[in-house]
């Protein structure tokens, strides 16, 4: 049996050293046209900023260990130019002397993965603007830097590489600007979620310019000037283009292999495209997001590495195992602070015409007795009917990580939030509460679910409408570092001996730090027979960082 691969990195390496280690006796070929097979992408930033010094610690594996240890044969610098899928046979290039010949095979694995998204604006060729997937990349970044001539930076676009670019470059001394054409950084975030990922950026001097678009580029010598859609212009030494990546999937359509509607390649639950000989894996290709039901393209290395293994057991031992989609897990360290997401954010349960409810809660990484805690935002999105979870988002600097696997984990196995109440962790003051903060996200969920608390979000609130009453529970001095406008101060503590003073005949929002003491006085107030009640979901907090 000889199996030929297209592709190295996440997804053609491991599809490798899998089918070797399940089939001693075929021969396999691995052909990647860039100069690197196996190499640490997702280690880039952190080698361009110094974290990681040694360049050779990115490089996994060369061809010569493939060979070695797995009797792989990988040609790097070998383009597939077509696929001639009826007679199973490829045209390759050597790009180094341009000469063509073909390669055949009995099963093929693409593994093409994706290219940076350069949108077609004037002066989008310069030599001062960058893009980063391979090492290579990589290196002239860190070669322009380290030249002595720039001092600041400009990255394009706020996904996950942007802004760990952004640490990383103001590590290495530059003034960085990020500049999104959203009204936000890191699409997957809420906007309540995103705005505390902004104010960590201002605090650590990067400048966001945000809801506003790049209109062309313009060389000036030994710089670049950036002219953006507002007429504003920056001079620049450096631009990091960082606004997503394209699937590269024009060999597979060439071939007349099926695309589907995110323009993807289409695969089956066992990872094989519209060619039962051919099949697929990692960003080119698209998968089921099993929250909204729908194909979606997620381009990370976790799930890469996954169908890798899963195509495979399937090229071997007949189609057997079955992918089952890919909720989008994904996290981000910026300056001291960790964010994660996964599943659906409310962008995207509204687009699906999805209903949903959510909440905030802001509690503390582990026991408050213990040194060190520290507080981290959570939001969670679930079912109104029956209570499924359907995405969670953390921003926090301590145990973000692992709180992200555990919601991760019951949207993945079409939980519930009562789900979360339960979920068993390991719990130790320096680790945990004993109520972890996931399960206290269930708890919360489930007193809205349930009806025992009607909860408000920080958008909802209009301080000059006079049919509310705000009423701020905190301590006075707490209430005094800052409050809504309008709001009023009652002390927890003053609730029972003060009802006389709250009226009956308007909206009473109840509001504190975090959301706790918020729904304390809910209760009290509920069972007082107070009926148009709401509590501030996260508190003064959530409303506070979101407006900023």
């Amino acid at each position: 049996m000889k199996y030929l691969i297209i592709g190295g990195v996440a997804g053609g390496a491991t599809v490798a050293a899998r089918l070797r280690r399940l089939d001693e006796n075929a021969r396999i070929i691995l052909l990647e046209r860039g100069e690197y097979v196996s190499f640490a992408n997702c280690g880039l930033p952190y080698y361009i900023g110094d974290t990681i010094p040694e360049r050779e610690k990115l490089l996994l594996r060369s061809p010569e260990e493939f060979m070695e240890q797995l009797q792989v044969k990988v040609r790097t610098g070998h383009e597939v130019l077509y696929i001639h899928k009826d007679i199973k046979k490829v045209t390759v290039q050597i790009r180094g002397t341009g000469e063509n010949y073909r390669e055949s095979y009995d099963k093929l694995i693409l593994s093409p993965g994706a290219e940076p998204i350069r949108p077609s604006i004037p002066g989008i060729e310069s030599k001062h603007i960058y893009t980063m997937r391979t090492l290579s990349d990589a290196d002239r970044i860190k070669a322009a830097i380290t030249s002595g001539t720039i001092r600041d930076a400009v990255i394009v676009g706020g996904g996950f590489i942007g802004l760990e670019m952004a640490e990383n470059l103001v590590n290495m001394g530059l003034h960085v600007i990020i500049i999104e054409k959203e009204n936000q950084v890191m699409a997957p975030l809420d906007y309540s979620m995103a705005c505390l990922v902004h104010n960590y950026l201002k605090e650590n001097n990067v400048r966001l310019i945000l809801a506003n678009g790049v209109a062309g580029f313009e060389e000036t010598g030994k710089e670049i000037r950036i002219h953006l859609e507002s007429g504003e212009q920056i001079t620049t030494g450096l631009v990091l283009l960082s606004i997503g990546v394209r699937a590269e999937t024009q060999l597979a359509r060439d071939a007349g292999l099926e695309t589907g509607n995110t323009g993807g390649i289409k695969v089956n639950e066992y990872l094989q495209t519209s060619d039962e000989h051919i099949y697929a894996v990692g960003d080119a290709i698209e998968v089921l997001n099993p929250v909204t039901g729908k194909p979606t393209l997620i381009p990370l290395a976790g799930p890469a590495n996954k169908q890798a293994r899963i195509a495979a057991n399937n090229i071997v031992d007949g189609n057997k195992d079955k992918y089952r989609g890919t909720i989008g897990t994904g996290i981000v360290k910026i300056f001291g602070h960790t964010i994660g997401v996964t599943g659906a954010n409310a962008k995207t349960l509204k687009r699906e015409n999805m209903a949903y409810l959510s909440s905030h809660i802001h509690p503390i990484s582990h026991a408050g007795y213990y040194p060190g805690a520290t507080r981290m935002s959570i939001k969670i999105m679930f079912c109104p009917d029956n209570g499924r979870l359907l995405g969670a988002q953390i921003v926090g600097e301590d145990g973000v990580d692992k709180r992200i696997d555990l919601f991760a984990q019951v949207i993945k196995n079409n939980g519930t939030i009562h789900d979360l109440t339960t979920i068993e962790h390991a719990y130790a003051p320096p680790y945990s509460s004993a109520k972890d903060p996931v399960n206290i996200a269930g708890y919360v969920a489930e007193n809205i679910l349930s009806g025992k608390v009607k909860i408000i979000h920080w958008r909802e609130i209009d301080p000059a409408d006079r049919n509310i009453l705000l009423i701020d529970v905190r301590t006075p001095e707490e209430f005094i570092t800052g409050s809504i406008p309008g709001s009023i101060n009652i002390p927890l503590d003053e609730i029972r001996s003060r009802l006389d003073t709250i009226p009956q005949d308007k909206q009473i929002i109840l509001t504190c730090a975090v959301g706790q003491r918020g729904y304390l006085a809910y209760r009290i107030l509920d069972q007082n027979g107070y009926k148009n009640i709401y509590n501030l979901s996260g508190g003064y907090r959530t409303w506070y960082e979101a407006n900023r």
